[in-house]
């Protein structure tokens, strides 16, 4: 290329190679500006502006990544076009090394801590301060805030604790009455079912269900809710199992509020010979249960006090001493074979469920030679309640459990199970569940810390057939995120959980599905102030 002014400065030409005619031809004039003079400054402009735009965009997007080589140009020299300095883009190691260092002291009653972020910033604003000051005026504000969380959380748990573990005055007060019209009335005291009846408690044409409950409001539900949606309730065989206390209380509802023309069995524990004759294994393992845990655990208060504890575990610990846990009722469906020799097949129900369709279809299920008909809780839309897994129940750091089991074998739900008597007969799942619950005595309770389902799990491992989740909802009684239109779809949902259905600490917008099957019209829920 060559380059060739005139003598007078009034032409500049440009020659892009030997032999090839003017390429760029220019007239300069002190008088008039060219249009060619223009368009190619404009062209040239254009050019630069957007090699600098991609420079700048480069070092931006690529951030602290490694970058090509018009990438590094761009961190080079775009800081440096606009006025900034290269380390205005990073976070200072000061910064990072105070934030990554032990927990910090506890802060002095009336210390300068800022107590939110409005005070934070404020502060920063007005005192000109270096990474490190920086980084551990914001730790120490975001410590003491961690620790008021933790202690509200814990204030929570432990006022759900006392909620869940105290019985309501008003089922108190049902009990009462119910207790005084069963001594008073003859009317409260019939035989229950009917003489004519009888012959249908062991028949295993019709449809057997178990419920097992010190709770008559809560039985009164289930049964309403049962009857109320079966299509064929003259099929249906309800047989009401509780203590020796709430005998009396459930005997007269069931008396004075028939579900004809369904079958009402309330039997009391006291009544089966074979749990009153002799040393039953599970009832040891109950007693020395509640020892262990009144030791081991050493009260709420105790719980509560480990400030070292995270407030998922306390909550889990507090849950653990709750009389549920230590409730027979909790207990007696692993004596099902013995409590009913003469059947074949039943449907045991929590007291917390609510049945919502018909349920005859549940004997049409072939459990393909295995005993327990059950929902998984490992799978499903819900994660926070469909994602339950041995590990989840089990103590796996523990020898005894870790040889035995795999922590991510799917778990499945008590509360609404078919059992097929027959085939159960013939295992020895009873024995491996009391068997178990001696260890766990045995280990401090260390194999695990909950209630009836760790040692059904066990039991009954390789006996459980998995059946549609249709036909059991859970954690209707620990979490609200399950919408009303998903719980309208199932055949049984269940208040598993803290929040009962019946306590005051009930989430309010799934309350209603349960008492609707009660009749607030009635004079012992009237009497008693039980209201929806």
């Amino acid at each position: 290329m060559q380059l060739q002014i005139s003598p007078s400065m009034r032409h500049v030409t440009v020659f892009p190679g030997k032999g090839v005619r003017d390429f760029i031809k220019v007239k300069v004039t002190s008088r008039k500006l060219s249009y060619k003079v223009v368009f190619y400054s404009l062209l040239f402009v254009t050019f630069l502006l957007r090699f600098v735009f991609v420079l700048t965009a480069i070092d931006t997007i690529e951030g602290e990544t490694e970058c090509s080589s018009l990438g590094c140009v761009g961190k080079k020299l775009g800081p440096r076009i606009w006025g900034r300095r290269l380390e205005s883009t990073k976070v200072p190691e000061e910064i990072y090394r105070v934030l990554e260092e032990g927990e910090i002291e506890e802060p002095e009653p009336g210390s300068d801590i800022p107590q939110t972020l409005e005070d934070f910033v404020a502060e920063m604003k007005n005192n000109i301060s270096d990474a490190k000051t920086f980084a551990l005026r914001l730790k120490a504000m975001i410590s003491l805030l961690e620790r008021r969380t933790r202690t509200a959380k814990i204030q929570e748990y432990l006022y759900r604790h006392v909620a869940s573990a105290s019985i309501p005055k008003q089922l108190h007060c049902l009990a009462l009455r119910l207790a005084q019209e069963h001594s008073t009335n003859s009317g409260a005291r019939l035989q229950l079912p009917a003489p004519a009846r009888v012959p249908a408690l062991v028949d295993p044409s019709l449809h057997h269900f178990v419920l097992a409950s010190d709770n008559v409001l809560a039985a009164a539900v289930v049964a309403a809710s049962l009857v109320a949606n079966s299509l064929q309730p003259s099929s249906i065989v309800l047989h009401v199992i509780t203590d020796r206390k709430t005998y009396a209380p459930m005997q007269a509802w069931f008396s004075l509020h028939p579900l004809e023309p369904a079958v009402i069995e309330v039997k009391g524990l006291h009544h089966f010979e074979w749990f009153t004759r002799g040393r039953v294994p599970v009832m040891e393992a109950m007693e020395k249960d509640r020892a262990a845990r009144s030791q081991f655990r050493g009260g709420s208060s105790a719980i509560i006090a480990d400030a070292s504890e995270k407030p998922v575990v306390v909550a889990a610990k507090l849950q653990a001493l709750s009389p549920k846990y230590q409730s027979v009722m909790n207990h007696i469906r692993i004596h099902l074979p013995e409590l009913f020799p003469s059947l074949n097949k039943v449907v045991f129900l929590d007291d917390d469920v609510v049945i919502q369709a018909d349920l005859s279809p549940l004997w049409d299920i072939d459990l393909q030679g295995k005993v327990n008909g059950a929902v998984e809780t490992c799978r499903g839309a819900d994660k926070f309640v469909m994602s339950k897994k041995f590990k989840n129940y089990l103590n796996f750091s523990h020898p005894l459990i870790s040889k035995s089991f795999d922590p991510n074998e799917c778990a499945w739900a008590y509360g609404m199970n078919i059992f097929d008597l027959d085939a159960w007969r013939k295992t020895n799942i009873s024995l491996t569940y009391h068997h178990w619950l001696q260890k766990n005595l045995k280990s401090d309770l260390s194999l695990w810390q909950l209630g009836t389902l760790p040692p059904g799990l066990i039991a009954f491992h390789g006996h459980v057939h998995i059946i549609d989740p249709y036909w059991h909802m859970l954690g209707l009684g620990y979490q609200e995120n399950t919408t009303i239109a998903d719980v309208e779809k199932a055949a049984v949902i269940h208040f598993n959980g803290r929040a009962k259905p019946w306590l005051d600490i009930a989430f309010p917008q799934l309350r209603p599905l349960w008492t609707k099957y009660l009749n607030f019209s009635d004079k012992f829920i009237r009497g008693c102030n039980i209201r929806a």
